[in-house]
């Protein structure tokens, strides 16, 4: 079993909390080339067929997935800050927001962005955010590769999107409804909305490859 940090924004990290995400997909990098790529990928679920940067058929190379196997674990980096003394020995305990904390050691808590109140007050971006610091640890249930557009509609809500609900731009994900031929209700646009707000305008038309990344979350240790 292997541990990797990866990454979350702060709406995602709610619907994590809550339950409501047990999915996560990332672009395949790089992306295999159009004219030779195969839409079938069944041999393993995490493996497929690779070469020279391309999906092919008949070359058996392995290309295993970068955020690991099922059984390995995540754990979530967010945006985060350390709370730590601050008065001179001897004196009355003052905390405060540190720049910089080194260890758990000089640590006195930690605070998420993600479910604090907005204050004043500098956070850490997640990016900085060590081991130790983490509330939230997943184990991967499975992975596979597929394009972006064949998500379901229960894979939809499974990502999450509850979260955002109110969040994203309601012309946007009507935008996209009309031109996926779906309800504004159904979880496809919402997703593709967000999706956008993410990976940028076109991302979705784009349909990449991405790898589908199925989780539960288990204890932090």
């Amino acid at each position: 079993m292997k541990e990797r940090p990866i990454l979350f924004s702060g709406a995602m990290v709610r619907a994590l909390l809550d339950g409501s995400k047990t999915q996560t997909r990332r672009i395949v990098k790089p992306q295999p080339r159009e004219d030779r790529a195969h839409n079938h990928v069944k041999e393993h679920e995490s493996i497929f067929t690779w070469w020279a940067g391309n999906l092919t058929l008949g070359v058996q190379h392995e290309a295993r997935c970068p955020y690991g196997q099922p059984g390995d674990r995540l754990w979530v980096r967010e945006t985060w800050r350390g709370v730590v003394q601050i008065n001179p020995p001897g004196q009355p305990v003052e905390h405060g927001v540190a720049r910089y904390v080194p260890d758990r050691e000089h640590c006195r808590r930690v605070e998420y962005s993600a479910t604090q109140a907005p204050d004043s007050e500098p956070w850490r971006p997640s990016i900085h955010m060590p081991r130790w610091a983490s509330r939230i640890l997943l184990e991967i249930v499975s992975v596979r590769v597929e394009r972006l557009q064949d998500i379901s509609e229960a894979d939809c809500w499974a990502e999450g999107i509850e979260a955002v609900d109110g969040a994203l731009d309601d012309l946007a994900i009507i935008h996209l409804a009309k031109r996926m031929g779906r309800s504004f209700e159904d979880g496809a646009p919402t997703y593709a909305a967000l999706w956008e707000s993410i990976n940028g305008t076109g991302s979705w038309d784009a349909n990449p490859w991405v790898w589908v990344v199925e989780f539960k979350r288990v204890a932090a240790c």
